[in-house]
C-alpha cells in the first residue's frame, strides 16, 4: 500500500528543528566571555607609614579578576602587607599531589602589587585526618605530612613569600580540631615545620602561630590564655623554632590605647606577649600582628560606632610606629568574597562588591598623609 507524507507534520518538524537552532545559537552568544586579567607591570606601594596591613582572605575568591583588584585595591589604600591564608587540604588532596593553580594566582598578583605575603598555613586534608573529625585535627604521627607541605610551599614561592604562619590560634579547642588546646603538643608541630622549611628554603621566615586573645584559665574545655600558652611553647622549647611570632590583637569595645591588663582583651595586650618574649630570652624576635582591629556592627554587643571604629583603627596603626619590635599591623579583613551574614561583615575595609567603607577611606588618606573625610582628630 502506498505512504503518503503528510506536508503538515514534515513542516513542523522543520520550524522546530529551526527554533532550536536558533536558541542554542543565542545561548552561545548570551554566555559571556570570560574575563582577560593580566598580571600587569610590578607596582610598588606609596605609603607614609610601612606598617600598615591588612588581611585579605583570598582564599575562597575563584575569579582572577576580583583576586587582581582586591591586592590592586590594598595597594592604593596605602598597605604594603597582607596576610593570606593557604589551606593544606585545599591543595593537596591526596598525599603528595599537589595543585598550585590558586596559590600560584593569588601570590602572582599579590606580589605584582608590591605586596609583601605573610602565608597562613592550616586546615587539615581528609586523608591527614581519622575519620569523623574536623579539618583543625591533626594528629601527631602527621606532622611530617604537614611539615612537608610548608616545605613544598615554601621552596616553590622563595623569593615571592618569605614569610609563613604556622597554623592559627592553637589555644583554642575548636583550632585543635576540638582537643584541649596542648602547647607541648603544638611546639612538635612547630619544630617540624620549622625544619623542613629551613630546609626547603633557608631564607623563608617561620612564624609561630598567632594565638587567640582569652582570659580562658588552665582546665577550660575551649582554651587556654594565650599568655599561658606562649610561656609553655617557650617552656618546651619553642623558641628556638621560630624566627617570628604572629599576634592577634582585637581592640573589642576599648580604645587602642587602652593600657594593658592580663585580665583583659584589647589592642595593647600585644605588650604582654612581648613581655612574654622578653622574659624569655627573646627579646630580638619580631611580632607580626596578623589579626586585629574593631568591628562596627550596630547589633554586636562586642562592637563600636563606626566612627570610633575609624579613631582606634588609625590609633592603632600610630601606636604601632612606636613599637619597635613591631614589624605590621594587619587588620581583619579587606573583603569577604560573598556576604558572611553575621557581624564578621562589619569587620570588612571593602564590599564583596567592592565598594570601600569610610574605614577603607580614611585608612588611605593616613597611609598617605592626606586630609580626612570622616575623621576629624
Amino acid at each position: 500500500m502506498p505512504t503518503f507524507r503528510h506536508p503538515n507534520r514534515w513542516r513542523l518538524i522543520r520550524r522546530t528543528a529551526l527554533a532550536l537552532g536558533l536558541v542554542g545559537c543565542v545561548a552561545v552568544l548570551n554566555v559571556l566571555p570570560q574575563k582577560l586579567v593580566m598580571v600587569g607591570p610590578p607596582q610598588i606601594v606609596e605609603t607614609l607609614h610601612p606598617k600598615v596591613g591588612v588581611h585579605t582572605r583570598l582564599t575562597d575568591e575563584v575569579e582572577a579578576w576580583k583576586i587582581q583588584r582586591t591586592c590592586e585595591m590594598v595597594r592604593q589604600m596605602g598597605s604594603p602587607w597582607i596576610v593570606e591564608y593557604f589551606p593544606w587540604g585545599y591543595y593537596e588532596s591526596s598525599k603528595g599531589r599537589y595543585d598550585w593553580s590558586h596559590p600560584d594566582l593569588v601570590i602572582d598578583h599579590a606580589t605584582a602589587q608590591g605586596l609583601t605575603v605573610l602565608a597562613r598555613i592550616d586546615f587539615v586534608p581528609e586523608w591527614a585526618r581519622p575519620e569523623d573529625t574536623t579539618f583543625r585535627h591533626l594528629d601527631a604521627d602527621h606532622y611530617g605530612d604537614y611539615a612537608a607541605f610548608v616545605a613544598a610551599f615554601a621552596a616553590r614561592y622563595a623569593g615571592r613569600v618569605e614569610h609563613l604562619i604556622i597554623w592559627n590560634e592553637p589555644n583554642l579547642s575548636f583550632e585543635w580540631g576540638y582537643r584541649p588546646p596542648d602547647p607541648e603538643a603544638y611546639t612538635e608541630l612547630l619544630r617540624q615545620a620549622y625544619l623542613a622549611a629551613k630546609e626547603a628554603n633557608p631564607d623563608v621566615e617561620v612564624l609561630m602561630a598567632g594565638l587567640a586573645p582569652t582570659t580562658a584559665p588552665e582546665g577550660n574545655p575551649w582554651g587556654l590564655d594565650d599568655l599561658i600558652f606562649l610561656q609553655r611553647v617557650y617552656d618546651a622549647g619553642g623558641g628556638e623554632w621560630m624566627d617570628g611570632l604572629a599576634v592577634h590583637a582585637y581592640g573589642l569595645t576599648f580604645p587602642a590605647d587602652e593600657p594593658p591588663d592580663p585580665s583583659q582583651i584589647n589592642f595593647r595586650r600585644a605588650e604582654l606577649t612581648r613581655e612574654v618574649m622578653v622574659a624569655n630570652g627573646a627579646g630580638d624576635v619580631p611580632i607580626y600582628i596578623t589579626e586585629g582591629g574593631w568591628n562596627d556592627n550596630p547589633r554586636w554587643t562586642k562592637a563600636v560606632r563606626p566612627y570610633q571604629r575609624i579613631g582606634y583603627t588609625l590609633q592603632a596603626y600610630e601606636l604601632a610606629e612606636s613599637w619597635p619590635w613591631c614589624e605590621a599591623v594587619c587588620m581583619w579583613v579587606m573583603r569577604f568574597p560573598w556576604p558572611q551574614s553575621t557581624h564578621q561583615d562589619s569587620y570588612a575595609f571593602v564590599t564583596p562588591e567592592f565598594i570601600p567603607k569610610p574605614i577603607y577611606v580614611e585608612v588611605g588618606h593616613y597611609a598617605h598623609g592626606e586630609p580626612y573625610e570622616y575623621w576629624s582628630e
